[in-house]
């Protein structure tokens, strides 16, 4: 998938860390922003402008291409016997400690 130029806006600005003067000295950070939709990409470990550039449109492209990838549908499943009668259970022994909560002894009054 290939992002149509006149959708980005490209940034250079100085990179930080190790790389000598030519690092410090040059703008060789890129940072790229698809415009539609806000999203950006940014790239800073190569020495070369041109390499970040490669690097972060890449980067900008995969992230396009994540948000506009559908999701499948997902599909109800139903639940298993085991579990359904699992569930039962339960509901039989908790019916059973409310039922004797609810007794009332002969000899309190």
């Amino acid at each position: 998938m290939s992002i149509n130029s006149r959708y980005i806006k490209i940034e250079y600005y100085r990179s930080s860390g190790p790389g000598g003067q030519h690092k410090n000295k040059k703008f060789t950070a890129v940072k790229i922003m698809h415009l539609p939709t806000g999203i950006t990409a940014v790239a800073a470990e190569q020495r070369s402008q041109a390499q970040n550039r490669e690097m972060a449109l890449e980067r900008l492209q995969a992230k396009v291409a994540k948000l506009t990838r559908k999701k499948k549908e997902r599909k109800p499943t139903a639940l298993p016997r085991s579990v359904k009668e699992r569930i039962l259970e339960i509901k039989k022994k908790r019916s059973q400690i409310k039922k004797l909560r609810r007794q009332v002894n002969e000899y309190e009054e």
